[in-house]
């Protein structure tokens, strides 16, 4: 079994019995991940490693264009990855491997993020400001230039990449307009 999970990954970059530098790690682990999650239908959204030797977390978050992730899903990349990296041994100390979906709130990472994103309510932070403001809340307009746009009660703000101290999605409810639901008296 460990040989038909393992010889389903050959585009991974393998590094068994290579030792691979602590920065170059979670390169390393984020090429099996992803490897792992293709095999199984899904793409990689980011991965972490959290902690330090003895308790670490490498954490892997799946998801699909159409937002369709579910708990099999996770199952499976789980079994898949588990096996690839017993094999390969990469984390040197014990530790704990999560996958799981981003969530509703999802982190946006880099430009690829804003770009799909495009027309979904959001929040920014800057880490300086841009037309005197360091937050933004509105909808995104994707990527032109390195520049992310968004839309917000303000107009249209151009905020570049490179500023961009953290993005996320924003929850969206779509709750019935209880004004139509009520009758008049």
């Amino acid at each position: 079994m460990i040989g038909t999970l393992a010889a389903s990954l050959d585009a991974a970059p393998l590094a068994h019995g290579i030792m691979t530098t602590p920065e170059n790690l979670l390169a390393d682990l984020e090429g099996l991940a992803r490897s792992a999650a293709q095999a199984e239908g899904v793409d990689l959204a980011w991965c972490e490693l959290k902690g330090k030797d003895g308790s670490r977390v490498f954490r892997v978050f799946i998801e699909r264009v159409d937002g369709d992730v579910g708990l099999t899903d996770c199952e499976r990349v789980t079994k898949r990855l588990s096996v690839v990296l017993d094999v390969e041994d990469l984390i040197e100390s014990a530790y704990t491997l999560e996958v799981s979906t981003p969530g509703l709130d999802r982190p946006l990472h880099d430009e690829r993020d804003y770009e799909r994103f495009a027309g979904k309510l959001a929040r920014i932070k800057t880490r300086q400001p841009v037309d005197g403001r360091k937050r933004f809340v509105g909808r995104l307009g994707g990527v032109t230039d390195g520049f992310v746009t968004i839309e917000d009660e303000g107009g249209t703000a151009r905020i570049p990449l490179s500023v961009i101290d953290s993005g996320r999605l924003e929850v969206e409810f779509d709750l019935p307009n209880r004004a139509r639901s009520r009758k008049r008296a």
